[in-house]
């Protein structure tokens, strides 16, 4: 039985989460059906609604990679520029997704609102702000967009998408770093690319373009837009942002596609990425994991004393189990 998605996400835990969803109809999601109509402009919908939504919901996009039937994406919640939002702010900002009330439209257009008014505007104000700080809402709007302009073009009705989306907790660096570059590198293990910079609709390219153009790539001002920024390696008074410089990450993502295009036991480079040592992340575990990330780990990853101390976060006081599953593997591979 598929877990509660409360006892998947947890923020008090860690803002990182890993979500996958899959098209019920597999051939025809992004890719060319049996009659030989393609549907690879899909992908492009996609990526745009990806990167658009992170615009209005308080949630940052850390990674995706948008495949033929299904796409990744690493979301980081940020509470704080929720919680700093205006009520105006938040109304606007759901205009943008949903129509609303009668009396949020009369709100936002300026006009008097009674005390009886304000004060269930007031209510509706903090539904919606946890709602643009919440994973499964994002995902939710997401899909439901996607799934209607495909059953249009279709011109059918019914399911698009396997399910509920998948959802990993990503506990600490080194999970976050391993899942992003299992993303990212997607492309690569499918064949569709041959390197990392040339994987059409994934984060990875869109980095690697813009850190081509400018002359300082690890500055947060000069990042990619849209994406949430590198902000370096971990130091006090640390921006928002990931804990590690984006050309660390974008040498190890290449190095790693490297050693997976080549496909042969005992092949890894003696010359692996200094962050490699800085994650203490022994190389043939990083190789695995970076191509088996969803098989070998389950809804909560990092490593072993990490997924101990922050497991009872993630469900209600009225559980009384408390094992977390895969937790043999995050020892394994991430401890």
């Amino acid at each position: 039985m598929p877990r509660p998605r409360k006892q998947l996400v947890s923020l008090e835990a860690t803002p990182y989460y890993h979500s996958v969803s899959r098209c019920v109809r597999r051939a025809f999601l992004c890719g060319t059906d049996p009659e030989g109509r393609s549907f690879e402009h899909r992908r492009g919908w996609i990526e745009k609604l990806i990167l658009d939504q992170s615009q209005i919901f308080c949630i940052d996009i850390a990674a995706y990679a948008v495949m033929s039937n299904h796409f990744h994406v690493i979301l980081h919640v940020s509470q704080q520029r929720a919680r700093s939002l205006t009520s105006l702010e938040v109304v606007q900002r759901w205009h943008q997704l949903y129509q609303g009330t009668l009396l949020s439209k009369k709100f936002e257009r300026g006009e008097d609102l009674s005390a009886s008014q304000q004060a269930i505007l007031d209510e509706r104000i903090d539904e919606w702000r946890e709602r643009l700080m919440s994973i499964s809402w994002f995902m939710r709007r997401l899909n439901e967009t996607v799934a209607r302009l495909a059953n249009e073009e279709d011109q059918c009705t019914g399911h698009f998408w396997e399910g509920r989306f998948k959802s990993q907790a990503l506990l600490d660096e080194k999970a976050l770093a391993a899942c992003m570059a299992y993303v990212d590198l997607n492309p690569v293990r499918a064949a569709m690319a041959k390197t990392p910079e040339e994987s059409e609709h994934t984060s990875v390219k869109k980095r690697a373009q813009k850190a081509k153009e400018t002359y300082s790539p690890n500055h947060l001002k000069q990042q990619a837009y849209g994406l949430l920024p590198f902000a370096g390696n971990p130091r006090q008074d640390m921006p928002e942002g990931i804990q590690m410089r984006l050309t660390d990450y974008l040498e190890l993502v290449d190095w790693t596609g490297r050693q997976i295009r080549e496909n042969k036991r005992g092949s890894i480079s003696e010359a692996e990425p200094a962050i490699m040592n800085r994650l203490g992340i022994d190389a043939e575990h990083w190789l695995y994991i970076t191509q088996n990330f969803e098989s070998e780990f389950k809804g909560i990853v990092g490593a072993a004393h990490e997924v101990k101390s922050k497991i009872t976060k993630f469900w209600d006081d009225q559980r009384e189990r408390r094992r977390a599953t895969g937790i043999a593997a995050c020892k394994l591979r991430l401890s």
